[in-house]
């Protein structure tokens, strides 16, 4: 399995520097299938200080494969609010019924029937295999093609299929096949925290400093080559909240698209202005016995970003304006702290309630 990639002059000077600096992270004092698979789900784009919080809460209330088949969807995502891309925690769910359904609960020793669940790609294969079970298996993410495309002082665009793919054929080649879990680990753990993504890479400290090709020609920060991102677009909204009784209005959102499957405070598109949302519950037929405007609210997603200005209303009855929200469920406000999940993009009116 020849690659055009030879990182094998970093194999030796790589585990001894993980070996020496690794960090201690709580999936790693217990690396069991089911924790490797949890802690790399949530680490895909959520940083490893928010996600150590969040893991440790998930083992406590879900404990296993069978505590993660069984839980209701309302309790799942309430234990993964925050951590946005809330299709990983779906999946994560999906993989479980199928693991109770075919494996007893545990995730399998391969590579190949691990890629066959829902949510797991190449990477999270290859961190399973290697990490919980010592198979060699390449695990290639964004912070892996940092290092060896500056090691190898590589132009090839990283976002392309076939390079991520030759790279996983270089990792193969030389992986060691007694400790291929702890080699994954320092590529990753090199790229996080010596070969930084944003800002200029840590060289002094770093274990492939004398090889690399990008440090010796001073491109450390060309490389590695993507194409730039799209500039996200922005969206004005006006969140509603409406207050009845000590109660407060919410909706769920349809279960495609942005948030899909969750709950929020309505909303309008575009700015209003305090005198235009009460006229536009007169018109509705709402009556408004108060209303006060919020402090704004931003949001940004991958795609976009919100720029929300929010009202506190407080409505004579519960019947509301179908248009605005059909279906409303009125919680009490502890209720939405502890039981309804609501998306962080909503989070700056929620606590101001």
């Amino acid at each position: 399995m020849n690659s055009k990639y030879d990182l094998g002059a970093l194999v030796k000077p790589l585990c001894l520097w993980y070996e020496k600096n690794k960090r201690s992270m709580p999936w790693r004092e217990d690396a069991t299938p089911y924790h490797v698979w949890l802690s790399e789900i949530m680490l895909q784009q959520t940083r490893i200080e928010t996600a150590k919080a969040y893991y440790e809460r998930f083992i406590r209330e879900l404990p296993d494969v069978e505590a993660l088949a069984q839980v209701p969807e309302d309790g799942l995502m309430k234990l993964w609010e925050g951590l946005g891309y809330y299709n990983r925690a779906r999946n994560l769910q999906k993989a479980a019924k199928i693991l109770v359904e075919r494996y007893d609960g545990r995730l399998p020793a391969d590579y190949g029937l691990l890629l066959d669940l829902p949510g797991i790609g190449s990477y999270t294969a290859g961190a399973i295999a290697s990490i919980a079970y010592g198979i060699p298996a390449p695990a290639v993410d964004g912070n892996v093609l940092r290092v060896t495309m500056r090691y190898l002082g590589s132009d090839d665009d990283i976002s392309k299929a076939r390079v991520r793919k030759e790279m996983e054929r270089c990792i193969m080649d030389i992986i060691p096949a007694d400790k291929p879990g702890e080699f994954n680990q320092a590529l990753m753990e090199l790229g996080e925290v010596v070969c930084i993504p944003n800002g200029m890479p840590l060289c002094d400290t770093c274990p492939a400093a004398p090889e690399c090709a990008a440090r010796a020609a001073g491109r450390q920060m060309e490389l590695p080559v993507k194409p730039e991102k799209k500039a996200r677009r922005t969206e004005k909204r006006t969140i509603l909240i409406f207050e009845q009784n000590g109660q407060i209005a919410i909706g769920r959102r349809p279960d495609t698209g942005l948030l899909a499957g969750l709950w929020e405070f309505p909303s309008l598109d575009g700015y209003l202005t305090l005198p235009q949302v009460k006229s536009l519950m007169e018109e509705k037929g709402t009556v408004v016995e108060e209303a006060e405007r919020l402090r704004n609210g931003r949001h940004i997603f991958s795609h976009v970003e919100w720029y929300m200005r929010g009202y506190q209303i407080h409505v004579r009855t519960q019947e509301l304006p179908q248009d605005i929200l059909p279906d409303p469920v009125w919680a009490a406000k502890e209720d939405l702290k502890d039981i309804y999940a609501i998306p962080v993009a909503f989070h700056s009116f929620l606590h101001q309630l």
